[in-house]
């Protein structure tokens, strides 16, 4: 069972809380709040699932580090703290210490295991090679009996213990992190585009009767009879020269309207579109759940 430092196993592993950064966290005990150190870093197995956290005692105890397993631990964001279940003080002195450049083995986390198990729970293992006998039960504050080392069937080996089989120390322990959620409704605003009309935009021809006026010139003849001066002055035969026939050709002319049609561009129609913003008020029930605490006499503290 190999396992890893959480940042190395995911970076990006404050999104998996919210956001919160579990390192740092102070560790106290569970009912005395008696600080028992700061969790140094979180160890996830090859799956993603947290198994330990690294509790640093350097506050009390210089420099020592040891591992809390998930199931006794409880996780309060509220007032960013950790505390241990059923772990006291004393008895996180007497956990083998960690140390990262070492080698997590199979017998390491056994003699780990070893102070959390209940008496009577645990067998040791046919691999084992560090004594338990100094371990204390996390129920009791002296140690449990020498255990009988020559039980010859162990419940568990290095080949076939899994995690699994001890969700005390490796599942989150429900009674304690017992989570209720409180929904509530919300309005969504949202658009709907649908069509309310169309414009259709064409154009045809009308007839109209248009007037203009044009001059024009029109000739004509005008005979002017006048009495020169000198009438009745006698003249010489010469001179009266009396010609029958004689006759004088003047041309006449007018001008006719002439009338033509030329197209010329008389303007221009854009047809454009433009939107008018409007804010509208809707309304509409929405729901919330609030929560109801029924515990008569009882101590309860809300967060």
């Amino acid at each position: 069972m190999v396992l890893y430092k959480l940042e190395d196993f995911e970076p990006n592993y404050r999104d998996s809380f919210d956001g919160h950064d579990i390192k740092g966290l102070g560790v106290y005990t569970q009912g005395t709040d008696e600080k028992i150190g700061t969790i140094n870093d979180v160890l996830v197995d090859e799956d993603g699932h947290i198994r330990y956290l690294v509790v640093d005692l350097g506050f009390w105890i210089f420099g020592k580090k040891v591992l809390l397993p998930i199931g006794r631990a409880r996780i309060d964001y509220n007032s960013d703290r950790v505390y241990t279940i059923g772990l006291t003080r004393e008895q996180a002195e007497d956990l083998p210490e960690f140390n990262e450049r070492l080698a997590l083995d199979y017998d390491y986390e056994e003699r780990v295991r070893g102070v959390y198990r209940q008496p009577g729970q645990y067998t040791t293992p046919v691999e084992a090679s560090t004594p338990l006998e100094s371990s204390t039960s996390l129920q009791g504050t002296a140690a449990p009996a020498p255990l009988d080392t020559t039980y010859s069937t162990p419940t568990y080996n290095r080949d076939s213990y899994k995690y699994e089989h001890e969700p005390s120390l490796y599942n989150l322990n429900e009674q304690d992190h017992q989570t209720l959620r409180l929904y509530e409704e919300r309005l969504i605003a949202g658009k709907q585009r649908r069509k309310t009309g169309e414009v259709t935009i064409g154009k045809h021809v009308e007839t109209d009767t248009a007037r203009v006026s044009v001059p024009i010139e029109k000739e004509r003849i005008v005979i002017e009879r006048v009495t020169p001066t000198d009438a009745g002055r006698a003249v010489s035969a010469r001179e009266a020269d009396f010609r029958e026939g004689e006759f004088a050709r003047v041309e006449l002319h007018e001008e006719t309207p002439e009338i033509r049609k030329e197209a010329v561009l008389r303007e221009e129609v854009r047809v454009r579109k433009v939107v008018d913003q409007e804010t509208v008020q809707a309304q509409e029930t929405v729901r919330r759940e609030e929560l109801d605490v029924n515990a008569p006499n009882l101590p309860i503290e809300e967060r």
